[in-house]
């Protein structure tokens, strides 16, 4: 009875408090959870170093949150460049995100462990002592013991290894070949539940859906706010087109290659793009980073480790004139004077083919500046443009300065030059690189690539061989002259110079004259001598312009020196040797002087030296005379007239020895001191 009125009052009071809470005012009601709310993309910024500037703002009541998604690959950027921003007095109190642990780190942390793509075996290794149920095909239970591997006959001849699970079940142990098993179940469902929420993180790193990160603003009232982010964004590139023509200026196309590789369509953004190198990286702030701890062991059980100690630790030349219609010589002249007289054809001329006009129903929507240190395009009106979708922006459209010329290099072509044009940026806009398609006379002439340009500068591009023009270059055996000498303690310092020379025979087959650019390679050891005037100095080659007359020929010589240094030892060289120099004109009289003194001491010794050389020949002669004598001898009887008479010679051989030798005694002495005073000498000599 008690337990009935308990019940009966626990009833009423929840009937009243729920009629009162429906009779309470509407403002007393419990505030809901604001739900996101999404700001709009509203200006785009790329860069040509593959990163993009986003930017967005809207509006926020009170305290609210924003919830913007991005892919997982660009969680790092946007850690290491976002910006957010709160105005009319708000502020942003916190920015949230989904953590990712190392994959590995995760699938560790679990009693089965797939990080090492491991097979049945290697599984069932993992739960030794988990009791299971394996059908194979008829059910067994049992409790792990191992799983081994035996070498079986598969064939007549072949065997192969095959994994054995070892069971203890009621009735012994058991060996089944899991070749056989159909299927297992867990009987631990704690380790069913681990083994199920490791698949569940290994399949979630394969996830390529967008990863959430949350803004939470704080604030009174409605208020602007604003998120901008770096990401990587494929690189803007440009693309230009260049009609040449003999009664207009030159006009240059350029196009904006826009790519929007993101999962949001662009609609009216504010776009810019910025040509220029900043430096951009990529570092991993998204991924958590463990710190290695030492394991630390007990002395007892460790022994002490070996250490390892480190050890302590062009000028720019002038750029070549236009050649004039009166510089490219009377050939032209005296051509269009035969070409008036001839006869006029009777039939109507030849259709020229259309120019091109690339200014006609396209105007540039860019507006250029500087931003810093970079250049920035900025699009003149809203860009939409829907995901995984690309654009051409036309942002340069100007009439622009520059010559058409041919282009030699015996490198890229040995015969033929290339068809060229010296562009000159007169524009305001900085050029990024990228291909020029040239059109010449309303056709299409070639294809040509231009490096950065920035305004006012120049650039030589290529686009076709020059089939009408023929260049033979002849290279000629260079010679060596002796420039000057010097005399340094007894060296001889020799500057000799070595010159080279290379002609080319530049032949123009064409009806019009023509600037001829040839480049002749630059060698850093070489000075260049004619022609006296280069018309520009690369960092590779020289260049010069060699104009043509039509039908006719041009000859450019280019002679380069080099400077070589020689040293040469005065008391290791002979008298004709040093005769060479002594007459060579470029050599200083003193010089000269020095080097014919140096002659004379060396001429004085060589004397003695000689004439010490005849005594001793004379001492081997005598000796071999005496030996004749001897041998004679012995075959006569001692008191035999003849060997009375040998006795008597070597007894006159024997005295004119011993004064030889007096004499070369004294001729070694008198060598010695020439010698000495020939090394004082040039020891002494320092003459430039």
């Amino acid at each position: 009875m008690k337990r009935l009125v308990w019940l009966l009052n626990a009833v009423l009071l929840v009937s009243i408090g729920l009629v009162a809470s429906a009779q309470e005012p509407a403002s007393k009601a419990p505030p809901k959870a604001a739900s996101p709310q999404a700001l709009p993309l509203t200006e785009v910024v790329l860069y040509s170093s593959g990163v993009g500037y986003f930017q967005r703002d809207g509006s926020i009541e009170g305290r609210g949150d924003v919830e913007l998604r991005f892919k997982a690959d660009n969680i790092n950027d946007l850690l290491k460049s976002m910006i957010v921003q709160d105005f009319d007095g708000g502020q942003v109190t916190t920015v949230t995100y989904d953590s990712r642990d190392p994959i590995t780190k995760t699938l560790k942390g679990f009693a089965v462990d797939l990080t090492t793509h491991p097979g049945l075996g290697q599984l069932l290794e993992q739960i030794r002592g988990e009791r299971i149920e394996v059908a194979a095909p008829n059910p067994v239970r049992g409790v792990i013991v191992g799983v081994e591997k035996k070498r079986e006959k598969v064939g007549d001849k072949e065997t192969a290894e095959v994994e054995h699970l070892t069971l203890f079940t009621t009735e012994g142990l058991r060996s089944i070949p899991l070749n056989l098993v159909q299927r297992i179940q867990i009987g631990n469902e704690r380790l069913k539940a681990e083994l199920q929420q490791a698949l569940e993180v290994l399949a979630s790193s394969h996830d390529l859906q967008k990863k959430a990160v949350k803004l939470e603003f704080d604030g009174q009232g409605r208020r602007r706010v604003r998120v901008g982010y770096i990401v990587e964004t494929p690189v803007w590139k440009t693309s230009y087109r260049l009609a040449l023509s003999e009664t207009k200026r030159p006009f240059l196309q350029g196009w904006a290659i826009v790519e929007n590789t993101t999962d949001e369509d662009w609609a009216n953004v504010r776009l810019s793009l910025i040509s220029g190198r900043p430096i951009s990286f990529r570092m991993d702030l998204y991924e958590p980073l463990y710190t290695k701890r030492p394991l630390v062991v007990s002395e007892l059980h460790e022994s002490l480790r070996p250490q390892v100690y480190g050890q302590a630790m062009a000028e720019e030349r002038e750029t070549p004139q236009e050649v004039s219609a009166t510089e490219r010589g009377p050939a032209m002249a005296r051509l269009m004077a035969k070409r008036a007289m001839a006869p006029k054809p009777s039939p109507a001329p030849p259709q020229r083919p259309a120019e091109v006009e690339l200014q006609e129903g396209v105007t540039t929507i860019a507006q250029a500046t500087e931003a810093g240190e970079l250049f920035q395009y900025t699009i003149d009106r809203p860009v939409s443009l829907a995901r995984q979708k690309s654009a051409l922006l036309p942002i340069v459209t100007e009439e622009i300065e520059g010559t058409k010329l041919s282009i030699y290099n015996e490198r890229v072509h040995a015969k033929h030059p290339l068809n060229g044009f010296r562009l000159k940026n007169s524009t305001p806009l900085h050029l990024l690189q990228g291909p020029i398609t040239v059109f010449d006379g309303g056709i299409y002439a070639g294809d040509a690539r231009i490096e950065d340009l920035p305004p006012g500068q120049e650039r030589i591009i290529s686009y076709a061989l020059d089939l009408k023009t023929d260049v033979v270059p002849q290279s000629s055996n260079g010679r060596e002259d002796v420039v000057a000498a010097s005399l340094r303690k007894g060296t001889l310092l020799v500057t000799r110079k070595a010159v080279e020379e290379k002609t080319y025979q530049v032949t123009n087959r064409d009806q019009k004259p023509k600037v001829v650019l040839i480049e002749h390679p630059f060698r850093s050891d070489r000075r260049l001598v004619a022609p006296a005037e280069t018309a520009e100095l690369t960092r590779d080659v020289y260049r010069f312009n060699v104009p043509v007359d039509a039908g006719r020929g041009a000859r450019l010589t280019v002679r380069e020196e080099k400077q070589l240094q020689e040293t040469l030892r005065l008391i290791d060289s002979g008298p004709e040797t040093i005769g060479f120099y002594v007459q060579a004109k470029q050599i200083s009289p003193r010089v000269k002087e020095a080097l014919q003194k140096v002659v004379t001491f060396r001429n004085r010794v060589d004397q003695t030296a000689a004439q010490r050389g005849r005594l001793e020949q004379r001492i081997k002669e005598i000796t071999q005379e005496q030996a004749r004598i001897r041998e004679n001898m012995a075959r006569l009887a001692p008191n035999s007239e003849l060997y009375n008479r040998y006795v008597s010679k070597l007894d006159q051989q024997e005295t004119e020895i011993e004064k030889l030798r007096k004499e070369i005694e004294g001729l070694k002495a008198t060598e010695d001191r020439q010698k000495r005073e020939l090394n004082d000498y040039l020891l002494a000599l320092n003459i430039d």
